[in-house]
């Protein structure tokens, strides 16, 4: 099988979902790919059917009515040459030829290992945020949440709001930095107001900064959670744990189109070009900031491919997200305690069981796959590599085709396909 389009969007979270509508509504053909059943990502995730949040509602009612075609449950998994992309979408596989892509890719949780961090109940931060608005029963559990960053807040209230007790936000960052990071925000009203409330309907929950997991505890799942506050140790007992350290964008896309990357963000130019011709980044691919840097980059990249005029006012929205986003940034950054938590023993892949002390004598990244076989699970390494990079330094590796399982006959280029473009009727 084969699809031919003016612009291949990669992601229909709301940097994917603003390109493809400003693209589509200017003539363009677009085709939009994305892992999940369903348009939104995974800030989104499910609002196309419960439409509860008004500004996805907006966004997903103005994509169904663009005209861009949507390809629900599609991996791209190689781009054997310039211009092509090999996609697996359920049982079947297909190429896509393109004339411009956008890459919308997203972001995944930093997961940092501690004793006790692959319990059954400890989940991810947004994580278990997600698996409740999915119907994870919540009503009347115990919740610890450890990590940093407004997440934090937003997993809170998420748990809250369907009954559940969060008994502790612990945050990761140092009080000056945290408070410091709060008081910028007058800059940014939206996110100001944004955090007032869900502060205000979480009024009763005990928060504290300088504060991480030290480890949790338990026979067949998690039962408790032991927590550095302050330089003193806490024990609360519980159901769950949410515990991870901000996000990091999800480059293997990037990278596997040979897009270079910086201090783990795509560069690109102030037309969000990357080095590589007509392809485009766009969201957290440039650094973690959240939904309002998602859609004015979107709808940037979405104009430029269109090469329609960009209005001024959306330049200057551009400057102010990626102002707050160098601010969340430096408030995220994991703190030197967090990398001297794991013992020798604490996994590091889970998914191939590989522990830490596996990993003596290994320079980087590529010794610990070669000769711990650290990242060659499911995963692909990311959340061992991610962590592995914190903990070590490493710089990430190079991705090689596939950038994710796929099967051989996923692989195999249609006959028919060429990275020069013709448009399909």
């Amino acid at each position: 099988m084969r699809e031919a389009c003016d612009l291949v969007v990669v992601g229909a979270g709301p940097g994917g979902l603003a390109a493809a509508c400003r693209a589509a509504e200017a003539g363009l053909d677009v085709l939009v790919l994305d892992a999940q059943p369903e348009p939104g990502g995974q800030v989104w995730r499910g609002e196309a059917r419960k439409g509860a949040n008004r500004l996805a509602r907006r966004w997903l009612t103005r994509f169904a009515a663009s005209g861009a075609r949507f390809r629900p449950g599609a991996r791209v998994v190689a781009a054997p040459e310039p211009g092509v992309l090999l996609v697996e979408e359920g049982a079947s596989s297909f190429a896509v030829s393109y004339g411009r892509a956008v890459l919308a890719t997203g972001a995944r949780e930093r997961f940092l290992p501690f004793p006790g961090w692959t319990l059954p109940g400890v989940l991810g931060v947004s994580g278990i945020q997600v698996l409740v608005k999915d119907g994870l029963p919540i009503r009347g559990k115990r919740v610890v949440l450890a990590g940093t960053g407004p997440l934090l807040l937003a997993a809170a209230a998420t748990i809250h709001a369907h009954g559940g007790e969060v008994l502790y936000i612990a945050e990761q960052a140092a009080a000056a930095s945290h408070w410091g990071f709060a008081l910028q925000l007058w800059r940014h009203p939206a996110k100001l107001l944004q955090g007032a409330l869900m502060s205000a309907a979480l009024i009763r929950v005990p928060t504290s900064t300088d504060a991480w997991v030290i480890a949790a505890e338990g026979e067949d799942r998690v039962e408790s959670v032991r927590l550095s506050v302050r330089g003193r140790e806490e024990r609360l007992r519980c159901d769950y744990l949410g515990a991870a350290y901000g996000l990091v964008p999800n480059l293997e896309v990037a990278r596997l189109l040979g897009c270079e990357t910086s201090a783990g963000a795509v560069v690109v130019n102030e037309r969000l070009e990357t080095r590589v011709p007509k392809v485009h980044a766009v969201g957290e691919l440039l650094g973690i900031g959240g939904v309002d840097q998602a859609l004015v980059t979107g709808e940037l990249a979405g104009l430029v491919a269109a090469e329609h005029p960009i209005p001024v006012e959306l330049e200057r929205t551009w400057h102010r997200v990626r102002a707050f986003s160098a601010q969340l940034a430096r408030h995220d950054a994991p703190r030197a305690e967090l990398r001297r938590l794991a013992t020798p023993d604490t996994l590091l892949c889970r998914c191939e069981d590989v522990p830490l002390s596996a990993l003596e004598g290994c320079q980087n990244l590529r010794e610990a796959r070669l000769y711990a076989r650290v990242g060659m699970g499911a995963c692909q390494g990311r959340t061992c590599g991610t962590a592995a990079q914190t903990l070590f330094g490493w710089s990430g590796e190079d991705v090689r085709p596939p950038c994710l399982p796929a099967r051989i006959g996923s692989l195999r280029l249609p006959s028919d396909v060429s990275s020069t473009h013709t448009r399909e009727s």
